[in-house]
């Protein structure tokens, strides 16, 4: 790749609109599921997968769910995007408050 080719696809990167949301995972051979929120909904996923392959993700029963059935029967879903209005005063609690009231519905464990 080009130095000018970098250089455009980095700037490109930097201005895409990010969505903060909601997101659900699934381990469609237990049933079980964990939500959580993240303030890019783009990349979650990718950060999620890349620790359960390495071993060292924090949740401790969705990384046991991992290491048990593999990552074929795990599945990802966006919940929720978050109003871009209702980040503008406080993300972090606008987040939290919409991952309360996931949780509170789909009775999942929070991530």
């Amino acid at each position: 790749m080009k130095s000018s080719d970098r250089r455009d696809a980095l700037a490109t990167y930097k201005e895409r609109k990010v969505q903060a949301g909601i997101y659900a995972v699934h381990c469609d051979a237990t049933g079980q599921q964990w939500i959580g929120k993240a303030p890019d909904l783009a990349t979650i996923r990718n950060r999620l997968w890349f620790t359960l392959r390495q071993g060292n993700n924090p949740h401790r029963s969705l990384q046991e769910a991992w290491a048990l059935h593999g990552a074929d029967v795990f599945s990802f879903e966006v919940v929720e995007h978050v109003d871009e209005e209702a980040l503008q005063f406080g993300r972090d609690r606008a987040l939290k408050r919409r991952l309360d009231h996931w949780i509170a519905i789909r009775g999942g464990a929070p991530i």
